[in-house]
């Protein structure tokens, strides 16, 4: 029997047949690219811990620069404890499994577990970096601002309070505004800001309106970006206070 391919039948037909086909080719090509994505969402992370103190690497160069630079990565619970340590080669699902993957801080998502665990339940990173000479220790963190997410890293000097280095970003905040969260301009500003007062006790780094350079605990908040001011504020002081017992424990040893 003739196919009538000017019927609206075959039409129809040929619509669904082109849109299951397009369907099948584009989750294929999805699931080809997935292990590249993975891949470069690793090289971007190790390229955002190295900028936090200051190594400044090409994507390409992430890799190899973040095996020299981080010699160990630890795992905190809620209380400051450690859960783990780790050194070498980062664990990879295809490699060594899934429980050795969960197991290494690197892979701890921070972002998933602010979103959906209990901030009794999350795990926290720490990276600890041979520069120059001097022990650094890298604190990942994540908030809120204005319009979705804002993460990023605070590199602390080895006498534990003084900050050498810091960075942010986001995924949705204003540009001019509360975007500019990722411009030296305003990371710069943290750099030698104490965590910790006179009397050793956690003040963290508040990001006020109008903040001076003589306040060693405060840096100078985005003008017309006064929620995600606050929300870097809200995620430093949240976050870095997780790790004040380890802190202090190791000032003790």
């Amino acid at each position: 029997m003739a196919i009538n391919k000017e019927g609206t039948g075959f039409t129809f037909g040929f619509a669904i047949i082109m849109v299951v086909v397009v369907g099948a080719l584009l989750s294929l090509a999805a699931m080809g690219l997935k292990p590249f994505q993975k891949e470069n969402l690793k090289q971007e992370q190790m390229k955002n811990i190295l900028g936090s103190v200051g190594i400044e690497v090409e994507m390409s160069e992430a890799s190899a620069n973040f095996d020299k630079f981080i010699v160990k990565r630890i795992m905190l619970d809620s209380d400051g404890n450690v859960l783990n340590e780790k050194s070498g080669q980062i664990a990879t699902l295809a490699n060594d499994g899934q429980d050795a993957f969960d197991a290494d801080p690197f892979n701890v998502d921070i972002k998933k577990e602010y979103r959906g665990l209990a901030s009794s339940e999350r795990r926290y990173p720490l990276f600890i970096c041979e520069k120059d000479g001097q022990t650094l220790y890298i604190v990942p963190m994540v908030g809120k601002g204005l319009w979705g997410p804002i993460w990023g890293f605070i590199s602390l000097k080895d006498d534990l309070n003084t900050v050498y280095g810091a960075n942010f970003d986001h995924k949705t905040e204003t540009p001019g505004l509360g975007a500019e969260i990722n411009t030296s301009l305003f990371t710069d500003q943290f750099k030698d800001d104490r965590i910790f007062d006179e009397k050793g006790e956690f003040t963290s780094i508040a990001v006020k309106k109008s903040a001076t350079g003589d306040n060693p605990h405060a840096v100078d908040g985005i003008t017309g970006g006064t929620i995600t001011s606050v929300g870097v504020s809200e995620m430093v002081e949240r976050t870095l206070k997780v790790y004040v017992p380890y802190f202090k424990n190791l000032k003790a040893a």
